[in-house]
C-alpha cells in the first residue's frame, strides 16, 4: 500500500518559505513510512532561484521530475508554482537512475543504466515513472521502446520536459535538487502497487474522414502517404498553406492506428522539411494508418472530463493520482489555457492526491495483456496514471 502526500508553493523568491510552505504540508516526520520517493515540477525560475535545491536537500529520499510551465496540485493551479507528490509505503520499494548524458547513443545509454539499477532485484518493477527533458534531436519513441525491452515489458508513465520559452531552453529535468538538458531519470516501484492507466486525445466527431497509409517514413518524418508525397496528401484536405507555415498545423495532430489493435496515438506535426517531407514530434511507422484530427476548446475538456470521471470511478482503493497532458492541449484553450488543469482539480480535489502539468511528450501504457505492456509515446494526449 501506498500513502500519498502532494504539496505545492508559489514562493520562488524566499528559499527558506518555500521550504517551510513544503515541509508543513509533507509533514515527513510523521507521514513518511519506511520508503519513500517523490516527483516534482515547476516553473523554471524555481530551480533558477535555488528554491528547489533547497527542498530537496530538506527531504530525505530522491525526487525526480520536470520542469513544467502548467501546474496542479491539490486546489493549486497556476504557471509560476512548484509542486511535489510523494510517494511512501511499507510494501512498495522504490529504486531510482539518473542516466549519463543522452547526446550520444541514447538508447544504448538508457538500456544500460536501467539494467544496472535492476541488476540486484530478483523481480521485474510493476511501474517505472520516466522523465526526460525536451531534446529535439533525440525520440521519445525510441525512450519508450528501450526502456520496454530492458524491462520485459513493464508498464511505463512519464514526460518530457516543457517550458514557456519559444526555443525550450528551459526544459529540463530535474533530479535530487538539479537540473539536467540532456539526462532521464526513472523511478522504479517494486511491490504492493497495481497501476492503472488512462488516455484522452480527441473526440471521434473530430477526426477527418479521409485517411491514408503511411507507404514511406523515416523515424518522425514522413515521406509518402498512399504512395505519393505528403504534402500532396495535405494539398487533398485543402492544409497545403497551413502545412507551409511552421506550427500551423500543431493544434491539428495525426492519429495513428497501428493497424495491431492497439488504441490510436496522437502526434503531433510540427513543419515541412526542405524536402517537402513531414516532421513530427513522434516516430510515425510505416504501415499506420493516418488521419488528421481538428480539436476545439470544447473537445479538449470535454474528453479530460470524460476521462476524469472515469477515474474518480476507479479509485475507490487509490492512494494518488499523476495526470500529464500536452502543451498542445493548452495552446488549443487559447487564453483559458489554465482551463483543463483547473477542470481536474475542481472534479479531483478532497477526493484523492493528484497533481497534473503540462507536458511536452507523454509516455503512457495503451493496454496491458498477459503481464506485458504495450508502452506508447504520445502528443496531444491527457494521461493519468492512478496508483
Amino acid at each position: 500500500m501506498i500513502k500519498t502526500f502532494v504539496a505545492s508553493t508559489v514562493e520562488v523568491d524566499d528559499i527558506s518559505i518555500a521550504v517551510e510552505e513544503i515541509l508543513s504540508q509533507i509533514k515527513p516526520e510523521t507521514n513518511l513510512l519506511e520508503n519513500s520517493v517523490g516527483i516534482i515540477s515547476c516553473h523554471y525560475e524555481f530551480v533558477e532561484s535555488g528554491v528547489v535545491e533547497a527542498v530537496c536537500d530538506a527531504l530525505p529520499f530522491d525526487i525526480a521530475g520536470t520542469i513544467s510551465w502548467i501546474m496542479s496540485a491539490g486546489e493549486e493551479t497556476d504557471t509560476f508554482l512548484m509542486t511535489l507528490m510523494v510517494l511512501t509505503s511499507d510494501d512498495v520499494e522504490f529504486d531510482t537512475v539518473l542516466t549519463p548524458s543522452l547526446n550520444d547513443a541514447p538508447g544504448k545509454v538508457i538500456e544500460e543504466s536501467y539494467k544496472d539499477v535492476t541488476a540486484e532485484r530478483n523481480t521485474k518493477p510493476a511501474l517505472v515513472f520516466s522523465f526526460a527533458p525536451f531534446m529535439p534531436l533525440n525520440s521519445g519513441d525510441e525512450y519508450v521502446d528501450i526502456i520496454t525491452k530492458a524491462s520485459g515489458g513493464v508498464p511505463v508513465f512519464g514526460t518530457l520536459a516543457i517550458d514557456d520559452n519559444p526555443d525550450f531552453k528551459n526544459a529540463f529535468m530535474i533530479y535530487n535538487g538539479q537540473p539536467y538538458r540532456d539526462r532521464m531519470a526513472m523511478i522504479l516501484c517494486y511491490g504492493n502497487i497495481n497501476p492503472k492507466f488512462y488516455t484522452a486525445n480527441i473526440s471521434n466527431e473530430k477526426v477527418l474522414d479521409k485517411t491514408g497509409i503511411i507507404t514511406k517514413s523515416d523515424g518522425h518524418v514522413i515521406m509518402e502517404v498512399n504512395g505519393r508525397p505528403i504534402d500532396a496528401f495535405f494539398e487533398d484536405l485543402g492544409l497545403i498553406k497551413a502545412s507551409e507555415t511552421y506550427s500551423a498545423l500543431s493544434t491539428m495532430p495525426f492519429m495513428l492506428d497501428y493497424n495491431d489493435g492497439t488504441p490510436k496515438v496522437s502526434k503531433i506535426f510540427i513543419m515541412l522539411t526542405p524536402e517537402r517531407y513531414a516532421l513530427c514530434a513522434g516516430a510515425v511507422p510505416e504501415g499506420c494508418t493516418l488521419q488528421i484530427a481538428t480539436p476545439d476548446k470544447s473537445d479538449i475538456l470535454l474528453t479530460t472530463k470524460k476521462a476524469t470521471e472515469q477515474i474518480l470511478k476507479d479509485a475507490e482503493n487509490a492512494s494518488g493520482l499523476l495526470i500529464y497532458s500536452c502543451v498542445s492541449r493548452s495552446m488549443t484553450l487559447g487564453v483559458e489555457q489554465l482551463g483543463e488543469a483547473q477542470l481536474v482539480s475542481n472534479l479531483a480535489t478532497n477526493k484523492l492526491p493528484h497533481m497534473m502539468l503540462c507536458s511536452g511528450g507523454e509516455i503512457c501504457p495503451t493496454q496491458i495483456e498477459n503481464g506485458i505492456a504495450t508502452n506508447r509515446f504520445h502528443n496531444n494526449a491527457f494521461i493519468a496514471c492512478l496508483f
